[in-house]
């Protein structure tokens, strides 16, 4: 029972951001556009939400704590400065490039950490 509720949620999560990461850029889903509320809730709740990732990561390797959970989940913000930064505003690439090396740097550190992350067909346990 455990493992087909696990399979159904793996597939059914997989199959929703498969298909609207594909909406994404083929647009063949019909959509409305969004409201003008949704500046408002980039500004008051997403960049938030950034910054708070941000301050937790940064502490989690600064005191050491989780620092695998803390560079996986720091790197798509790590990404984003550099495609910010590579496209809308070139000068801000000298910081971006040394953030980008030091994630890999703690990436390659504790890629034994990251081995079970990368089997291509894990088993739930």
């Amino acid at each position: 029972m455990k493992l087909k509720v696990i399979g159904f949620s793996r597939i059914l999560l997989g199959l929703i951001f498969f298909v609207f990461g594909l909406n994404g850029f083929f647009d063949f889903l019909p959509h409305t556009p969004p409201p003008a509320e949704s500046e408002a809730f980039t500004a008051a709740y997403f960049f938030p939400f950034v910054k708070v990732v941000e301050t937790a990561c940064g502490a989690l390797l600064l005191f050491n704590l989780f620092v695998p959970l803390a560079t996986v989940l720091i790197t798509p913000v790590v990404v984003n400065i550099l495609l910010f930064h590579l496209f809308l505003d070139v000068q801000g690439l000298i910081i971006a490039i040394p953030l980008v090396l030091l994630n890999g740097v703690l990436a390659f550190g504790y890629w034994d950490s990251f081995k079970p992350m990368l089997r291509m067909r894990a088993k739930p346990v």
